[in-house]
């Protein structure tokens, strides 16, 4: 099987690196990038030694595969002419402005049959994928996610710029159905809400505590999970986890024994991470296998828009707090 043919549309300062990215890549070959200022498609397509396209549908029917790196607004409307062309599309988070055009974009790659993948990026940090082989069912979650004033994408309000990373990671990690939205936030240096926290109660019980704010002065990414059998810390910025875990025996090989206080058990405790791994790099290579060896995408279009749905209740919540959450879950 020769290489996928991709191409980019958007290729500001996220999309320029999924560029750069598909033009490493093995199983992919940059056909080409699209982006509305043409000096810049042409400057990255001069540095990647590709094409740069005059329009969108041009790029597109040269290639097999694309990312959409757009401008929120406009991710419905670029993602549509990919999938009635045949092609499989990755979406940076998040899928959607609205969740009916969520739903259409579902709907289109369904009866499509292409792929559809959502960039939710932390999926492919280290400081997750160490939880692989731990049995993770938290009850609390709290995290910070904390950042310098940028006035790249402040035109869309801090949760769905920062947050939306948490709450979908929360969701993939509490895999039960948010029940009840309590969120509070303030708009402080642009005209969209910059500072937000929300609590997030399941239906299993299980909760979230969710802090997201683009007016820090020190910035953190860091989200840490309770559960009966653990705690884990995870550093986003540091691409790595600090594991804790009740032991029952004796440690594993790469575990140190930790006493819990004078509770008289001990808890076994490991370290893991890879500052060097590219989260980017390794998103765009699970996508080019779900494509070329028929494997499940990492994040699902029903679970872009699930994200989606629970940050605009969010939003929706901190405006009206005496009103329902509102959470839209078809």
């Amino acid at each position: 099987m020769g290489k996928t043919r991709y191409g980019v549309i958007g290729v500001g300062s996220l999309g320029r690196h999924h560029a750069r990215w598909a033009s490493v890549l093995e199983d992919l070959e940059l056909v080409g990038v699209y982006d509305r200022v043409p000096t810049r498609a042409e400057q990255v397509a001069a540095d990647l030694h590709c094409r740069a396209f005059p329009t969108p549908e041009a790029l597109i029917g040269e290639c097999d595969a694309l990312s959409v790196a757009v401008t929120t607004s406009d991710h419905s409307e670029v993602a549509l002419k990919i999938i009635a062309a045949g092609r499989h599309v990755l979406i940076e988070k998040p899928i959607t402005a609205t969740l009916e055009e969520a739903d259409r974009v579902i709907a289109a790659a369904d009866a499509a049959g292409v792929t559809l993948m959502v960039g939710h990026i932390e999926r492919f940090n280290p400081a997750v994928t160490a939880l692989a082989g731990y049995d993770i069912t938290p009850r609390f979650i709290e995290a910070h996610r904390l950042a310098a004033f940028n006035p790249r994408g402040a035109d869309v309000a801090v949760v769905l710029d920062l947050m939306i990373h948490d709450i979908d990671l929360a969701l993939h990690l509490i895999k039960s159905p948010v029940r009840h939205i309590d969120a509070s936030a303030v708009a402080v240096v642009s005209d969209t809400v910059d500072i937000a926290n929300a609590r997030l109660t399941f239906a299993n019980g299980a909760v979230a505590n969710l802090t997201a704010s683009r007016i820090s002065l020190r910035p953190m990414r860091k989200l840490r999970i309770f559960q009966n059998s653990g705690y884990y810390s995870l550093d986003f910025t540091e691409k790595q986890a600090d594991l804790y875990r009740m032991l029952e025996g004796a440690p594993q090989d790469d575990e140190l024994a930790v006493p819990l206080g004078l509770s008289g058990r001990n808890l076994g405790y490991r370290q893991v991470g890879d500052k060097s791994q590219d989260m980017l790099q390794a998103e765009l290579a699970a996508f080019a296998a779900a494509i070329r060896r028929d494997r499940p995408v990492a994040v699902t279009g029903r679970e872009g828009r699930e994200a989606l749905a629970v940050a605009l209740a969010v939003i929706a919540q901190s405006q009206n707090p005496d009103g329902r959450s509102g959470i839209d879950e078809r």
